[in-house]
């Protein structure tokens, strides 16, 4: 594995999948400094089916990545519910956007819930608002209160993503190439 020189900067897209509201933040990190680039949501609630949510979900994700060109992209992965249909939809969410980054050559690494709770605030429980009054308190911006909870999440899934290093146990996959190449036995 390169080893990844600490001056340069870095952006890293932050995406908190979802059936009816998807947060994305974009933050550039360099060293221990974090800078905001863009946040916000995509409403999806308003789509009739979940074929059109998720095609919007990828066409967002794309326009992000070939708008603001990341280094790397950082998703909260789904957490585990006791609605099976609901997770269903959630991990087709996710998966879209996975499918997005990789079909730019953007790395990719999820992070659980508690874990980008915990890596914010210090508190693997702590609340959207807790999570959201963390983040506009490291990134400098002022949402009083904040009115865009999944915004703020995947804010958080970036900052935690720097935080880690760019790695984490979960996931990491640079590539559909990348991923054939490491696993020549999964391919037919």
């Amino acid at each position: 594995m390169a080893k990844i020189d600490k001056n340069t900067e870095k952006i890293i897209l932050g995406l908190d999948p979802g059936t009816s509201v998807m947060g994305y933040g974009l933050i550039s990190a360099k060293r221990q400094k974090l800078d905001l680039i863009q946040f916000g949501v995509i409403h999806l609630s308003k789509y009739n089916s979940h074929e059109l949510k998720l095609k919007k979900i990828f066409e967002r994700v794309i326009s992000l990545i070939d708008d603001y060109h990341p280094d790397e992209v950082a998703l909260e992965a789904p957490f585990y519910g006791k609605n099976v249909q609901s997770m269903l939809k959630l991990g087709r969410a996710q998966g879209v956007a996975m499918a997005a980054a990789l079909s730019r050559e953007i790395p990719i690494t999820e992070y659980a819930p508690k874990k980008v709770k915990q890596s914010v605030t210090g508190n693997g429980n702590a609340s959207k608002e807790q999570v959201a009054q963390m983040i506009m308190t490291l990134l400098n911006f002022k949402d009083n209160p904040p009115k865009l909870l999944d915004a703020t999440d995947a804010l958080g899934v970036a900052v935690t993503h720097h935080f880690q290093g760019g790695s984490n146990t979960t996931s990491s996959v640079k590539s559909w190439k990348s991923f054939i190449n490491d696993n020549p036995d999964r391919v037919k």
